[in-house]
């Protein structure tokens, strides 16, 4: 299975993305934005990453979206040979900066981290850049490294917005309008773009045929399931959630099976991101979850295509200071395709 992976390419499954530049710094000699593609992951040498020490410092492994895609990739770089150690600074920035300085001290070829505070990790990441060390960071521009490997978090949410759009088309109108609950998590500044962007996108595709009736934060499933506990104490014909992760499909799916004691009704949906089994088998089940925008595809799939940026700015090819990611609809039609390639 290791081998399969290895030879995997990600060409499979990749849509390209859309997204503005949003750092001010452009990398010598390159264009600040590419939009990736099949092609561009395709050109990595995974072979390449033999024998080379990769530094990897996330935030947690407690959601389970990032525990499958580092498992994945993981999987990739045990497969092709990398000396790689993966730890987590529980999203405490003084743990990670730490970690980030062990990496320099023990002379990593390689830095992936996805930052708690990117600010506060940007002089420690400048000071790894410095000793050559290459340096990605997942999920957030930076100025201090060679490739901010990121989503366009407005556009991210104006596509769920939209998919949640149609949904409520399908069962709502303007006499008879959706009450939507929207589950999000104003803390971050990204994940309140992806806010931003449903409620956008929502409009956008269903103006006229739905009305908020309640904004509650829910990061986790636990905080999601009783945020949206007390929201259908309050508001029992809410029957509309869209949200901001799979944490809040997760608890808001939950919460509508408790509800209607697992006999879920046509007209009520769960729509947000991000890709974990959890999130699929509901899809595929008859449950409340009725589609999620994910990324590359599978878990497998997304580990694969992280490990392909690692060979591509090692070997400084790159070609860009921000590096966009795929994202597409998953829903009924091809969701047992990507659960079967998941970890």
């Amino acid at each position: 299975m290791k081998k399969l992976i290895a030879l995997l390419l990600i060409g499979t499954f990749l849509l390209t993305a859309c997204g503005n530049a949003t750092s001010s710094k452009e990398a010598a000699g390159q264009e600040d934005t590419i939009q990736a593609d099949a092609n561009y992951y395709a050109q990595a040498n995974l072979s390449s990453l033999k024998n080379k020490k990769i530094g990897i410092t996330i935030q947690s492994l407690d959601n389970a979206y990032w525990a499958g895609v580092m498992a994945g990739l993981e999987e990739v770089l045990e497969a092709n040979g990398a000396d790689y150690k993966l730890i987590t600074c529980d999203q405490n920035v003084d743990t990670q900066i730490g970690q980030i300085e062990n990496f320099i001290t023990h002379e990593y070829d390689f830095i992936l981290v996805h930052a708690a505070d990117k600010s506060a990790v940007e002089d420690i990441c400048k000071k790894a850049r410095n000793k050559g060390i290459k340096v990605m960071c997942w999920d957030d521009t930076m100025e201090n490294s060679d490739v901010n490997w990121i989503l366009d978090n407005s556009y991210l949410g104006v596509e769920i917005g939209k998919l949640a759009g149609d949904f409520i088309n399908q069962h709502y109108d303007e006499n008879n309008k959706a009450k939507v609950c929207m589950i999000g998590y104003n803390s971050l500044e990204v994940l309140l773009e992806r806010a931003n962007g449903i409620k956008e996108g929502m409009e956008e595709v269903a103006g006229g045929k739905f009305e908020i009736v309640a904004e509650v934060d829910g990061l986790d499933p636990e905080s999601a399931q009783m945020a949206m506990d007390d929201v259908l104490a309050k508001t029992p014909d809410c029957n509309i959630a869209v949200g901001i992760g799979s944490g809040a499909m997760i608890g808001a799916n939950e919460s509508y099976m408790n509800y209607y004691k697992s006999k879920i009704p046509e007209n009520v949906g769960v729509i947000t991101t991000d890709v974990t089994k959890r999130q699929l088998n509901s899809i595929l089940g008859e449950e409340a979850c009725r589609g999620l925008i994910g990324f590359e595809g599978s878990d497998v799939q997304t580990g694969t295509a992280a490990a392909s940026m690692i060979a591509l700015i090692l070997a400084d090819k790159q070609g860009a200071h921000n590096v966009y990611r795929e994202i597409s609809p998953v829903t009924t039609e091809n969701v047992a395709d990507i659960l079967a390639d998941m970890k």
